[in-house]
């Protein structure tokens, strides 16, 4: 069955992005050839995509970047924990010199693994943007450690079903101890991702809902053993945040 061409018109980006379904994918390619409209379209989308970061390394967006770009995802409103937020874009507006850099030093023999490592890292920082350009809820919860003041900060996308999770200025823990991020689900608690951060390196993580659960319905953060892999917590509930 051919698509109507508003389908096409509310799906360049989603082309653009490669979240299409292979058969849609094909559609669209095939449409592209008879649609001059829609090519025009398109490259005005890669275009506004052409900034994305192709290297793994975060840096810091110039002053001033950061609070105009928050502001498009949580409007006026400046809440004293958006200092957070800039941890999270700055993975996802890292500059695109890095890996060209990489691969033009690249010799023979490593060009490829280079170029598919670039690859990659290209896709993980679309994925991110799209969250952040889709997030509809922000959830943030401050956490009291050996003096400091660190805390989590989530910002879902309820069309993808993914979040981005930012855990930032956690005390390093003692050997034996690990960070571990938990969902909150109909039917307990499911283990998220191990945490690896730092007083000096915040923790920025796009993940998706589990597939086991149930409903979603919030986030923990936990201090467990190293070690232990299976089960509900153990440890220390140092956040505990509802959506």
């Amino acid at each position: 069955m051919t698509q109507p061409h508003a389908w096409f018109v509310e799906h360049v980006e989603a082309f653009a992005l490669r979240h299409l379904e292979p058969g849609e994918e094909r559609s669209f390619r095939d449409h592209l050839e008879r649609c001059a409209d829609c090519r025009k379209e398109l490259d005005r989308v890669e275009r506004e995509l052409a900034w994305l970061p192709m290297g793994v390394r975060p840096v810091t967006p110039r002053p001033g970047l950061v609070r105009k770009l928050t502001r498009g995802v949580l409007g006026e409103r400046e809440p004293a924990w958006r200092r957070v937020l800039p941890w999270a874009l700055a993975a996802s507006v890292a500059l695109t010199g890095g890996a060209l850099a990489l691969r033009a030093r690249a010799d023979a023999r490593d060009a490829g693994a280079r170029l598919a490592a670039a690859s990659q890292a290209l896709e993980a920082a679309r994925d991110t943007l799209s969250v952040l350009r889709n997030t509809r809820k922000v959830m943030h919860a401050s956490v009291q450690m050996d003096g400091r003041e660190g805390g989590i900060t989530i910002l879902a996308d309820p069309v993808s079903h993914r979040w981005n999770v930012v855990i930032h200025d956690l005390p390093q823990l003692p050997p034996g101890e690990r960070y571990q991020f938990w969902f909150i689900c109909d039917d307990g608690m499911v283990r998220g991702a191990e945490v690896n951060t730092s007083p000096e390196h915040p923790a920025v993580l796009t993940m998706g809902m589990p597939k086991e659960g149930g409903n979603v319905l919030g986030a923990a953060l936990t201090v467990e053993p190293v070690g232990a892999t299976t089960g509900p917590p153990q440890g220390q509930v140092l956040a505990h945040l509802m959506l």
